[in-house]
């Protein structure tokens, strides 16, 4: 049985699903959800990005680990809005990161696409799939892990 796809989602709906906010809050908008299933979502890259003042002067491009980044974050948003978290305050926590590949540079004025899919979901641990691409010419892509927990009491 597969669910009905959900989207667009603004950029209301993601910041309701995930705890990032600016510089951190890597996804703009979310083209599609398929619950449990997959995400595409956007990231907007631009000149105004923090991190493009030191990485490189001259020739800016978005670092690799941000990348890997942006793509957790939309897995953060598939997962939360597949098991109706969303604004619950839970948190999405990395685990591990495997074949993390590089394929061209993601630089200032583009539209980053992050692909995930789901590859497992087992209780609060999510395993995933994700692609980065400018257009149709693949970035970077990388299979990580997750745990959905509470977020830590003060």
């Amino acid at each position: 049985m597969t669910e009905a796809a959900i989207g667009p989602l603004d950029i209301r709906r993601v910041m309701a699903a995930l705890p990032h906010r600016y510089p951190m809050l890597l996804v703009d908008r979310v083209e599609e959800i398929i619950p449990h299933k997959s995400i595409r979502a956007i990231k907007a890259v631009s000149m105004n990005e923090e991190f493009f003042q030191g990485h490189f002067p001259g020739r800016p491009i978005m670092p690799g680990v941000l990348i890997v980044e942006a793509l957790a974050q939309a897995a953060g948003v598939l997962a939360v809005e597949s098991l109706g978290l969303a604004g619950s305050g839970k948190l999405v926590y990395f685990m591990a990161i495997e074949g993390a590949k590089f394929r061209a540079p993601v630089e200032p004025g583009v539209l980053l696409t992050l692909a995930v899919e789901v590859t497992q979901m087992r209780g609060k641990i999510c395993k995933f799939a994700g692609k980065a691409l400018l257009g149709d010419k693949l970035a970077a892509e990388a299979e990580f892990t997750a745990m959905i927990a509470d977020a830590p009491s003060d």
